[in-house]
């Protein structure tokens, strides 16, 4: 595709670089005001993600708190795990166990043969599904070095992160836990681990400049979609230039008027979101319009860069000021409801997760990869219906009174399970990083 010149534009002296951080102008020809839509297909990945992290959440208070955490498949009294996630994971009394009884096929509860307690453990199928998950992660490595390395260029010009902004979407972009150690520090060719000279507790990690980088490692995703679209269609050139993949929810209302403004705004030049923009003269409304333009392309290459291409609006908030990003982004992302999806299940609002509309179809990932379709063996595990589970087997010591769990024997099992129309009892904020992420909301 042909390259587009930004020569039109002036450069600016140095001095004037403070402008980067105005906030974006209304001159936008998309309406500020639009009505949100819901996608239930979206919000249906969600409500399942719920479960994955309670259950990711209670799977770790196993392995961390067990009497033999080396073992392959370490136990806990399940007394003790209730009151462990009351309070390690703010959970309501017996949530846990209630959890637990629902998800036979991920927590197996078993009578201690010495002991004479109920007892907590994992599955031979949860056990087997995490070592994939482990191994796709530690097979897909070199990946996740080349999404960190394209995250870091997104910071343009100075190409640095904070340390602990990326140690929160770690799992995003398919990084170990250790990725200080085994990642930053262990690829001094690729990674530079630095401090500022005011606050040398804050870490940062930059990027080093290689010979082994691929030629396209600053071309965006987008880019790369349009070209191929472009490629397969025979679109008009001049509409496809600068345009997004836009797929509008299901309901939206698409009037005459907002129809001629995404228009538009698809033909609207803007920035690459890799491209040094510290000497462009800011000052005019052609370049706010590009600018924000360009924060579309920003947070779109930032959703492509992760695994299951979502993040939650708390990490993508992170990012704001390196990434040059409005500082009211879900009302910015709102506007643009046609590239990207705000869902608030899952966490009760606590958490917005960001989807990015292009990469799914009917709720499934269009380009899986093999980090995406080893979580999605977990996802099966837990909507996998307990009635199909060997129950006797598994709770044999339920009827021994209020000793462990406090509640009943076969009396209760109905209850507890809820067969008919009884509560999940894991709607909790049940995910690591809440609280800290909370505090980058506006």
């Amino acid at each position: 595709m042909r390259s587009f010149s930004y020569s039109s534009l002036t450069k600016k002296p140095p001095t004037l670089s403070p402008l980067l951080s105005r906030p974006f102008s209304q001159s936008t020809s998309l309406p500020k005001k639009l009505q949100r839509v819901r996608d239930h297909s979206f919000d249906a990945i969600m409500e399942v993600q719920k479960k994955v992290r309670l259950a990711l959440s209670l799977r770790d208070l196993l392995f961390l708190f067990s009497s033999s955490p080396s073992s392959s498949s370490p136990s806990l009294p399940a007394s003790r795990l209730d009151s462990l996630a009351r309070r390690q994971l703010s959970l309501r009394p017996l949530a846990a166990g209630r959890f637990l009884l629902r998800h036979p096929h991920v927590f197996h509860l078993f009578d201690h043969p010495v002991l004479r307690l109920l007892f907590v453990r994992l599955t031979p199928r949860a056990l087997s599904q995490f070592n994939l998950e482990r191994q796709s992660l530690a097979s897909s490595l070199p990946s996740s070095l080349l999404r960190l390395r394209k995250l870091l260029l997104l910071a343009a010009p100075s190409c640095r992160l904070r340390l602990d902004h990326i140690r929160l979407i770690r799992r995003d972009l398919a990084l170990p836990d250790d990725f200080e150690q085994s990642v930053v520090l262990s690829h001094p060719s690729l990674f530079r681990l630095s401090t500022t000279a005011d606050d040398s507790s804050s870490k940062f990690v930059e990027f080093v400049p290689a010979d082994t980088d691929p030629p396209d490692l600053t071309v965006p995703a987008v880019e790369i979609a349009r070209e191929r679209d472009y490629r397969s269609r025979g679109a008009d050139a001049e509409d496809a230039r600068f345009a997004f993949p836009i797929q509008f929810p299901p309901g939206f209302k698409i009037g005459k008027y907002y129809r001629i403004a995404v228009w538009k705004w698809q033909r609207l030049p803007y920035w690459s979101p890799y491209e040094d923009i510290s000497g462009y003269d800011l000052r005019s409304l052609e370049a706010q319009r590009r600018m924000e333009k360009r924060a579309v392309a920003t947070i779109h290459e930032l959703l492509s860069l992760t695994v299951e291409k979502r993040t939650t609006l708390e990490r993508i908030a992170q990012f704001r000021q390196a990434f040059s990003l409005p500082k009211k982004l879900k009302d910015f992302l709102l506007q643009h409801q046609g590239i990207f999806y705000i869902s608030t299940r899952g966490n009760q609002g606590k958490l917005h997760t960001v989807f990015l509309r292009e990469a799914y179809r009917k709720g499934e990932l269009i380009e899986p990869n093999e980090v995406y379709l080893a979580r999605r063996k977990l996802d099966e595990l837990l909507m996998m219906s307990p009635k199909k589970a060997n129950l006797d087997r598994m709770l044999t010591s339920m009827g021994r009174g209020e000793d462990e769990l406090r509640v009943g024997g076969g009396a209760k099992r109905k209850e507890h399970l809820g067969e008919e129309n009884g509560g999940e009892g894991d709607d909790d904020d049940s995910g690591s990083d809440s609280g800290v992420e909370s505090q980058y909301v506006d």
